[in-house]
């Protein structure tokens, strides 16, 4: 049998002094002893484990910190525009219109259309749904064709700061709406 080291805790619960993040390693460390059935002042944790727990811990907390993911999450409740330059004579370029549940307006070159943006992870699938019927030139109703065929073989997204990426077979780059 391994040898155990008794390891003292010197804090409570409401005496933690430390920043946020450390308190809720600590925390959860101190439950896990509790869920042991050990006093949360004198346990038998073995160093190694607990050092490991806090390494790891410490890692994952790093990795998905609010103030550094904020400008990776999905848009979710945005408008984006594609970043491409209107067709010729007219100011319209395609813009997503994206809600909190994924539920998304797509104004196309011409036509407007309704969707839905399923995301999991670096995963997104766009369900097509009603479709406004709108006459506009030869041009804009192809582009529209093309528009929505590439967006129906989109398969992942990356958004770095204000910028929407959506991955297929081809690569759009969408532009967060600045109101």
């Amino acid at each position: 049998m391994a040898q155990r080291s008794r390891v003292t805790w010197n804090a409570t619960r409401t005496q933690l002094t430390v920043r946020n993040c450390e308190a809720k390693l600590i925390l959860l460390a101190v439950d896990v002893c509790l869920l042991r059935g050990e006093s949360m002042f004198t346990s038998a944790v073995r160093p190694s484990i607990l050092l490991g727990f806090f390494a790891s811990a410490t890692v994952s907390m790093i990795s998905v910190t609010p103030a550094v993911t904020a400008d990776r999450d999905f848009p979710y409740d945005r408008e984006l525009m594609l970043d491409v330059n209107p067709m010729k004579g007219s100011k319209r370029v395609p813009i997503l219109e994206i809600g909190s549940r994924g539920e998304a307006s797509i104004d196309l070159w011409c036509n407007t259309i309704k969707a839905q943006l399923m995301v999991a992870n670096d995963t997104i699938t766009v369900v097509t749904g009603e479709k406004t019927d709108r006459q506009c030139a030869p041009e804009r109703m192809r582009g529209d064709e093309d528009l929505l065929a590439v967006l129906l073989q989109v398969t992942s997204w990356r958004r770095d700061g204000d910028v929407l990426t959506l991955r297929g077979a081809r690569t759009m780059r969408f532009r967060l709406g600045t109101h």
